[in-house]
């Protein structure tokens, strides 16, 4: 094989992995463990574990490859999305169209196979919400679109708990609203920092169309919810009265960090910035709790 070969062929498999958004694919997977070890109430078995995590990651992988291949020519117009791999021309449609395919279909076998029905069966509801419901449906229709589209990242919470009992209960329907109210929030933030890239593709994100004190107030309303919900879901799941308390400690800190979005500061969107990276930090500082305190429960 020639050296330009190889070099192309890793540009290809790297076209690939970039296709599935795997930084994105983390987040999800941080909310399938810490469901998990709750629906156990102790460490899961590690086969259903390595099940649902290959298979998820194989899932979100696939759902955010088609997402890619719908979206390609908003990805163009946006300086944030110029260098993905159908935009650049390392791969293309139809090769994107088999690969997203194909390690759907095999996630799906993995979870028929390793884990239970129906979080085999939550699992295509998952990929088939986030590219028929949001990214085909409502991202380029509504301002609404990451809150119900949002849905289909809280999917995990529901899958990862149905992988341990094949069923679900009130405390995994508590950490999906964690999630889901946690969602928006989070990717208002980053919007507000990339206004300009939506405005230029058309997509009508809420900080694109509407004033920075509507979306202060929304980003304000499931900033309480998400704390309200994770409050319930520490008592639901009879979670000692230390994580209680720092649960509150954390959404307090979220709060704060609110707090500094004024609309009329000059450093608005390096604001914005620092509140999408703290969610992520909340989740991750949230999802290692819930799984400390049920072990130590």
């Amino acid at each position: 094989m020639t050296i330009a070969a190889q070099s192309s062929t890793r540009e290809k498999v790297r076209g690939y992995i970039d296709l599935m958004k795997l930084r994105v694919v983390e987040l999800l997977l941080i909310s399938t463990l810490p469901a998990m070890v709750l629906a156990n109430k102790s460490l899961p078995p590690l086969g259903v574990t390595l099940a649902a995590i290959i298979g998820g990651t194989l899932a979100a992988g696939s759902a955010n490859a088609f997402n890619m291949i719908i979206e390609s020519d908003l990805d163009r117009l946006m300086a944030r999305t110029s260098k993905r791999p159908l935009v650049t021309g390392v791969l293309n449609n139809k090769e994107a169209a088999i690969f997203a395919t194909l390690i759907g279909v095999l996630s799906l076998i993995i979870f028929w196979v390793f884990t239970t029905p129906l979080a085999t069966l939550l699992t295509f509801i998952a990929i088939a919400y986030y590219v028929l419901i949001y990214t085909m449906g409502l991202k380029r229709r509504t301002a609404q679109n990451i809150v119900w589209g949002g849905a289909a990242g809280c999917m995990p919470v529901f899958i990862g708990w149905a992988a341990i009992t094949n069923s679900l209960s009130m405390s995994a329907l508590a950490f999906f609203l964690v999630i889901f109210f946690w969602t928006p929030p989070h990717f208002w933030a980053l919007a507000i920092k990339y206004k300009d890239d939506y405005a230029a593709a058309g997509v009508p994100m809420l900080p694109v169309v509407a004033t920075r004190e509507r979306v202060r107030i929304e980003m304000w309303f499931h900033t309480i919810a998400m704390i309200i919900s994770s409050v319930v879901l520490i008592r639901t799941a009879e979670l000692p009265l230390w994580a209680l308390v720092v649960t509150v400690g954390l959404g307090l800190v979220f709060a704060y960090q609110l707090l500094q979005l004024r609309d009329n500061s000059e450093s608005y969107a390096k604001t914005a910035g620092k509140i999408f990276h703290w969610s992520i930090t909340y989740l991750s500082l949230y999802s290692g709790l819930l799984v400390v305190a049920q072990l130590l429960n």
